[in-house]
């Protein structure tokens, strides 16, 4: 049985035991619907502004690194203090340069191309 209840013109739905039975013909109708899918909605219209960062580190044993990360001043702390396993034993670190890329999947693919051994040769043409 499913109640449904009003709080500030807003429709609540709340699941009281069994099963889910279709919504009744008051909920199909009422603000309960445009409610739950303005919500939905609203979550995809207003996803989080980070910058994402994909980074070259030139290591103490003249290799480089490659990472991502959307706080580049605290990865970059981390790096310098060990608390990365990757290069914990390759210390110093000196950051080289990065790029700034507005999406997560498109900056970790990137560095995924930078990992690559085409990735590594167009490092070494353009950026070494």
């Amino acid at each position: 049985m499913v109640e449904c209840v009003r709080l500030e013109s807003v429709y609540v739905r709340k699941d009281i035991g069994g099963s889910n039975p279709p919504p009744s013909a008051f909920a199909r109708h009422s603000g309960l619907r445009r409610t739950m899918s303005a919500r939905r909605s609203r979550r995809r219209d207003s996803p989080k502004k980070f910058m994402w960062y994909v980074y070259i580190l030139n290591c103490g044993n003249t290799k480089s690194y490659v990472g991502c990360t959307n706080d580049l001043k605290d990865r970059l702390n981390r790096h310098e203090n060990g608390y990365v396993p990757a290069t914990k034993n390759i210390r110093p670190v000196k950051l080289h340069c990065y790029f700034a890329i507005k999406g997560k999947y498109k900056a970790f693919n990137f560095e995924k191309y930078l990992k690559s051994g085409s990735g590594r040769a167009f490092i070494k043409r353009h950026f070494l």
